[in-house]
Parts: C-alpha cells; structure tokens; sequence
C-alpha cells in the first residue's frame, strides 16, 4: 500500500471529520480518480506528434494512454471528425495515489516561479482542474529526449458534495494552493 493512501486512511479522515462533523464514516469524501488529458492539435497535420505525446504521457503514468478522436468537424480548425487530436489516461487506487504524491511532491515544486495552484479551479461538485504548462516538470521525461514542450490537464475526480470538502480534502494530501 503507498503511503499516501495509508496516510489517507488515517489522518486525512481523521481532520476531515474533525473539520465537517460527518456522522458515518462513509460521508467522508475521498479521491475517486486521476484523469491527465494531453490535446495535440498539431496531430491533424503529423501523426508522429500524437505518437511522442503518448509515449510521454504513458512515462509519466506509468499506464497506457486512449486516443482520443474529434467528435465534431470544425471547418476553421481544418478538423473532421474521427481525426486523432489527444490522448488521455485514467488512473485509480494504487497508481492514482503514486501519480498524485509523485506530482504534489515532486513535479509541481519544479514549476519555474511557482506560488501554488489555483485555489479557485473547482467545477461546483467537488472536482478540480490542474494545467500543467510543460510535462518537464515530471522525472521520468528526459530534457534531450522531448520534440516539443507540451502542456496537459489534471483533473482530480472525489466523491465530495461541495468545493468546500473537495477543497480540503486537496490541501490534506498537501496540494500547494495559492495564499
């Protein structure tokens, strides 16, 4: 078991129901998953682009990366739909609370000028979004190795009710959200 999760077995419901009061334990909220989404809008011209994209985003996570296609054609884009524009990996139990330990504690302290994430970035049902500027920030990527700087989506899917509990349950696992 990774000591995140066993951290969160322990301490992390233990505050949580400290800070809401929640009669079952059952109601505490926990992370459900991890979704990372890379969009390669230069893959309609180069498929090689959406090749690299996924070998980055399978090193990171450790776990093999979906394609995904258009559902739209949009002529101003030169896009049809079914053309391969991103790819996209979700992670759960183990390997989500490895990613979320490797990214709070190692990836994100290597953002050049960083001050925190934003503390705003919630949906309003307890999920938040995380843009990550350039997958250098992660270990696993080799500086020599990389064709171009891509950026990428975090999303953190809980089983929280409201911004409020998601909020907390995130600065629990240590996330640095901005003061």
């Amino acid at each position: 078991m990774s000591r995140l999760k066993e951290q969160y077995q322990n301490e992390i419901i233990d505050a949580m129901n400290k800070k809401f009061g929640y009669k079952n334990i059952m109601e505490v909220p926990k992370l459900d998953k991890v979704v990372i989404n890379m969009g390669v809008g230069e893959a309609k011209d180069n498929a090689k682009v959406l090749d690299s994209a996924v070998a980055d985003l399978e090193r990171i996570t450790g776990q093999k990366a979906v394609i995904c296609k258009a559902k739209k054609s949009v002529a101003n884009f030169k896009l049809r739909e079914g053309m391969s524009i991103g790819c996209k990996v979700t992670l759960r139990g183990e390997k989500m609370y490895e990613f979320v330990d490797r990214l709070i504690n190692l990836a994100l302290p290597r953002v050049r000028d960083f001050r925190g994430v934003n503390p705003n970035a919630f949906d309003g049902r307890g999920n938040y979004a995380l843009g990550i500027k350039e997958q250098l920030i992660f270990p696993e990527i080799e500086y020599d190795k990389i064709d171009k700087v891509r950026g990428m989506d975090v999303i953190f899917v809980t089983t929280a009710k409201t911004d409020e509990e998601a909020r907390e349950l995130l600065k629990q696992f240590n996330m640095p959200f901005k003061k």
